[in-house]
């Protein structure tokens, strides 16, 4: 049963799955709008604490945005490690245009320190 459900979803394309999260801050933070939360590609140059790290397979930046939203966070930094995804072939590729989704992707959601 496990099974077919993982394979719906990939058929799908609309979960991520193989996913972990780990969260580090002492506080907990009330959900945020997603329009709210910032999806970005290097460090920013203003303070920040992070408060969370997001990992998942066949997943998109705004799947990490969604999740990062859901914890609080102002931002999330998004790190590609896998080519884009299409779950109806079994290598990955760096470019393919028609696809925003990953083989593994990471998120570093963060809180800015004010």
């Amino acid at each position: 049963m496990f099974r077919m459900i993982i394979a719906g979803c990939m058929l799908l394309g609309g979960c991520s799955y193989d996913v972990a999260n780990r969260y580090y801050a002492e506080e907990h933070y009330p959900p945020k709008p997603i329009d709210e939360v910032a999806i970005l590609y290097h460090e920013p140059s203003r303070p920040y604490e992070t408060i969370a790290e997001l990992q998942a397979r066949n997943d998109s930046d705004e799947g990490m945005q969604k999740r990062a939203a859901e914890i609080g966070a102002d931002a999330v930094i998004v790190q590609h490690l896998g080519g884009r995804y299409s779950p109806r072939e079994e290598w990955a590729e760096q470019k393919r245009p028609s696809s925003k989704l990953y083989t593994r992707i990471v998120g570093i959601a963060i809180k800015y320190k004010e």
